[in-house]
């Protein structure tokens, strides 16, 4: 039972498994970028006014940084760069749904805020420096 609790007792470890999965549901988003494109952002950033070629940081925010956060790599900026990535998400694609609900009940945009708030959640939960300890 001591080791259960002691399991249960690890906030460092909930930070880890939340910042996991961040990392492997965002990089499937990423994959699905790398093998059909970014025309479709690129169309919503021009119709906006936005250059075009910010289109390409859905590979960054979607593959790249959470292949960072899986690594451990430089973690609060590729966790914030996520956050960066769906605050795009949620103005380009989704900025008419903020206030829709699924046929069960749901917030329409609750993938994206879970994104959203977890990748910040990550950023905050992690320290930056020498003594990351």
């Amino acid at each position: 039972m001591n080791a259960l609790n002691n399991l249960f007792n690890q906030p460092r470890f909930g930070v880890l498994l939340l910042r996991w999965t961040l990392a492997l549901l965002m990089v499937l988003h990423g994959w699905a970028k790398i093998t059909g494109g970014v025309g479709g952002i690129e169309g919503m950033l021009v119709a906006k006014g936005l250059p075009g070629f910010l289109a390409y940081g859905a590979y960054l925010g979607e593959f790249v940084a959470p292949l960072m956060l899986l690594a451990g790599f430089w973690v609060v900026p590729a966790a914030l760069l996520i956050a960066i990535n769906m605050v795009f998400a949620l103005v380009l694609a989704h900025a008419g749904h903020f206030n829709d609900l699924t046929s069960s009940g749901g917030w329409r945009l609750e993938l994206q805020a879970f994104f959203l708030m977890t990748a910040l959640v990550v950023a905050f939960t992690n320290r930056l420096g020498p003594n990351k300890g």
